[in-house]
């Protein structure tokens, strides 16, 4: 009797110390997969002293899986608008922790934004430009490639008649984001389902 109850307790005690890692809207019960992110973001606040400060205080809104190939998969993070910025401080430190703890995924992490309606006609009403869809997805295009920065951009019309974004990363932040140029088009793709492709300016020799 002892030893089920010990198994329960060990189930609560971490289903507890997960939920203090995942604050979602309405207070809506996390997925599985959520849980699972939110106790890896515990462990290292418990284990890697590197992190330890900087975790104490940030938790998620939200996590899901999104495959980005026919065998690459991507761990999507969504962090409170307001933490952006304390998250942006550890990214590399902790997206390099949790792509350890999820083997063989890619970890992105961007920042929850809400897009508001035009308003009505008539109404007197305005909408913050940072609440349109166009600035929304602009930011998280910002969030998903993030160490590097965009500059530079290139729309290119196919004969058919569509089209081909094309972002220009800076070379500075190769080494950390160079692997991850398909699981960025993905990510995007999935999330705002326009078609985007990563490269970076060629440099002259």
């Amino acid at each position: 009797m002892r030893y089920s109850v010990g198994i329960f307790s060990i189930g609560f005690v971490k289903m507890y110390t997960s939920r203090k890692k995942i604050h979602k809207d309405k207070d809506a019960e996390p997925t599985e997969f959520e849980e699972t992110v939110a106790q890896a973001i515990f462990d290292l606040e418990n284990t890697n002293q590197e992190l330890k400060s900087d975790l104490k205080d940030l938790y998620i809104n939200s996590a899901l899986q999104i495959d980005v190939a026919a065998n690459r998969k991507a761990v999507v993070i969504h962090v409170p608008y307001r933490l952006r910025k304390a998250f942006r401080k550890i990214h590399l430190r902790l997206v390099r922790e949790l792509e350890k703890k999820f083997s063989g995924k890619d970890v992105v992490v961007i920042a929850t934004r809400r897009i508001m309606r035009p308003p009505k006609k008539g109404s007197a009403a305005q909408r913050p430009r940072s609440r349109t869809l166009t600035s929304v997805h602009e930011c998280m295009l910002e969030d998903v490639v993030y160490p590097a920065e965009i500059v530079g951009k290139r729309i290119r019309y196919r004969i058919d008649g569509s089209k081909i974004i094309k972002i220009y990363l800076d070379p500075k932040a190769r080494n950390d984001t160079e692997y991850k140029l398909e699981t960025f088009s993905g990510v995007h793709r999935k999330l705002s389902g326009k078609d985007v492709v990563f490269e970076y300016p060629i440099t002259e020799a």
